[in-house]
């Protein structure tokens, strides 16, 4: 049974690409993919050093792709850089970003950045990669980054919590146009995390006991905690799962 159950979550042979790899989440999925067997390309606008020095620390292939996914331009030769790697088997749309102010006062440009990077080129990404999928029949996972304001509204994120709560729409969509054609499309919903979008909420002293005082696990989350979920959403453990959006949240949802 054990081995059985080890099997199930083997990544061996397979390659997944990361956007927002360079750190953060991204960069803790893209590990814990590797960890699991999974070749690594990994996509962002920076450097991505320590991501590479630690998928090649676990005898993994690794390939790095610059991209700025603010606009469109990129998706294709993204996908083609990423299959010098070989055949792209599982995609994590991890990149986003995020802008506050209070809603009175959110402007045109910040609304449309986020939209851009959190669900526009999600979508052109995801259809670029499933049409290689399907092509040869082979099928794959595509795994969305949303957000517990996928979930809940929040306050001065507007056009993110739009993003996010589109995201999980899209998650079920492509699910069930794709999920018959061997394509399984879900989603994880972080929590409040350690990583550069949380910087402001960690760095008020009143935001930020309020945050901790309602996460029943009592801290942020660590990068490191949402590799667990990743593995299993992009392994042979969840070929019956379609369409989910995952909390991995501490049990905020919960209370």
């Amino acid at each position: 049974m054990a081995d059985t159950l080890t099997g199930a979550f083997d990544l061996t042979g397979r390659n997944a690409v990361v956007t927002g790899a360079n750190t953060g989440l991204g960069q803790a999925i893209a590990v814990a993919l590797a960890e699991a067997g999974a070749g690594i390309v990994a996509v962002g606008r920076s450097g991505m050093d320590k991501t590479e020095e630690r998928v090649r620390a676990l005898g993994r292939p690794f390939r790095a792709v610059r991209a700025d996914l603010s606009t469109l331009e990129p998706v294709e030769r993204v996908v083609a850089e990423a299959q010098e790697l070989g055949r792209i088997d599982v995609l994590v749309n991890n990149a986003g970003i995020i802008r506050r102010a209070d809603a009175l006062d959110f402007t045109e440009a910040d609304w449309d950045a986020v939209m851009d990077v959190n669900l526009k080129s999600v979508f052109f990404l995801s259809q670029a990669v499933a049409r290689r999928m399907l092509a040869d029949e082979r099928g794959g996972r595509i795994i969305n980054i949303a957000s517990l304001l996928s979930f809940q509204g929040g306050i001065r994120i507007p056009s993110y919590t739009a993003s996010k709560s589109g995201l999980a729409g899209l998650t079920r969509l492509l699910a069930c146009e794709w999920a018959g054609r061997g394509i399984n499309v879900n989603a994880i919903a972080p929590g409040y995390f350690v990583t550069n979008n949380t910087a402001a909420l960690r760095a008020d002293p009143e935001r930020n006991g309020q945050i901790l005082g309602r996460i029943p696990a009592g801290r942020w989350g660590d990068p490191g905690d949402i590799g667990g979920a990743a593995v299993f959403l992009a392994s042979p453990a969840a070929a019956y799962v379609h369409g989910i959006v995952l909390p991995v949240d501490g049990g905020w949802l919960a209370r």
